[in-house]
């Protein structure tokens, strides 16, 4: 007999979160575990919150700072992510980030009304992911002066991992943890979920089957802005300091995990064709959007992929 499953959705980090479960029973309480998992993970590393652990360690840029095992694990994650991508997922990216104007949540910023001038005229230095300096044992973490961290590329696909992960053994049952654009299968489900994949919600999507891993989409087409030069987005090249502009703008990856497939989806973004080499290598089924619309499909994504109707 199939399992029901049963499925709750709000918003947080401005983005929708959903949690699916094949054992209704217990919904209630793994999304209350949920919502307090993505609590601590806010405190800890949300660039917006002047009281997060991360603020304190850009404030005191220059100096190692005592954090929680939390960020100690983020900000670890972070720089795995760096070198498996060659540096085109660099958390040393976040004083771009807020040149291009990404400086507060995205609703407020799309809100401001443009500043005069030319928002890039001094282009924001990107130190390179090899200048953190994290004491794993001490649980300290420093950052060049002049910098901050954004963790943003890949906090959030760890949550989802985390969350995916301890829900699953906990309960006993299926999980399925979608924040934004990082979904996460645990468990074992009687039948793979189905996802609708698309570029912004609304879209037209193709589905896919997804019975465990991650799947995660990057898009520079959401989360834009108006600048007195024209549109921006948070996706940072970190070989320029300003918002990506290569050939692709929408990238689709499974992987084992959410914070791996994230990794090479967000690395597509940012540097292009200079990403795809390491995603070829790396094997990992994609599906990726040219700036004029033309779709890509690489390692075995499904050809069983159909438009959702």
């Amino acid at each position: 007999m199939t399992r029901k499953t049963a499925s709750r959705t709000w918003t947080a980090w401005s983005c929708k979160v959903r949690l699916t479960v094949d054992d209704p029973a217990v919904l209630g309480a793994a999304c209350g575990a949920l919502k307090a998992l993505m609590d601590r993970v806010d405190k800890a590393a949300s660039r917006f919150r002047t009281d997060s652990e991360l603020s304190v360690v850009n404030e005191r840029a220059g100096a190692m700072v005592p954090v929680s095992r939390l960020l100690t694990d983020l900000v670890d994650v972070s720089l795995v992510a760096a070198s498996i991508s060659g540096g085109a997922v660099d958390p040393t990216v976040g004083s771009a980030v807020i040149a291009a104007g990404y400086d507060h949540d995205i609703e407020t910023v799309r809100r401001r009304a443009p500043l005069p001038g030319d928002p890039f005229a001094m282009r924001p230095i990107v130190p390179g992911w090899q200048q953190v300096q994290l004491n794993r044992k001490l649980a300290m973490v420093g950052v060049p002066k002049g910098s901050a961290l954004d963790l943003g590329a890949t906090a959030k696909a760890w949550t989802a991992d985390r969350a995916a992960l301890i829900l699953s053994k906990r309960h006993g049952c299926a999980v399925l943890v979608e924040i934004g654009g990082d979904l996460r299968a645990a468990g074992e489900p009687d039948k793979p979920w189905v996802i609708e994949v698309a570029e912004r919600a609304g879209d037209p999507a193709v589905l896919v089957t997804l019975a465990h891993g991650g799947l995660t989409t990057s898009t520079r087409t959401v989360r834009r802005w108006q600048t007195a030069e024209g549109s921006a987005h948070h996706v940072i090249d970190p070989r320029t300091g300003l918002p990506a502009d290569g050939p692709y703008r929408t990238a689709s990856v499974w992987a084992p995990s959410a914070v791996r497939a994230n990794t090479f989806s967000t690395a597509i973004i940012a540097t292009g064709e200079a990403a795809l080499g390491r995603l070829t290598l790396a094997g990992h089924p994609a599906r990726l959007v040219a700036e004029d619309g033309e779709v890509t499909e690489l390692a075995g994504w499904p050809t069983a992929s159909r438009v959702a109707s």
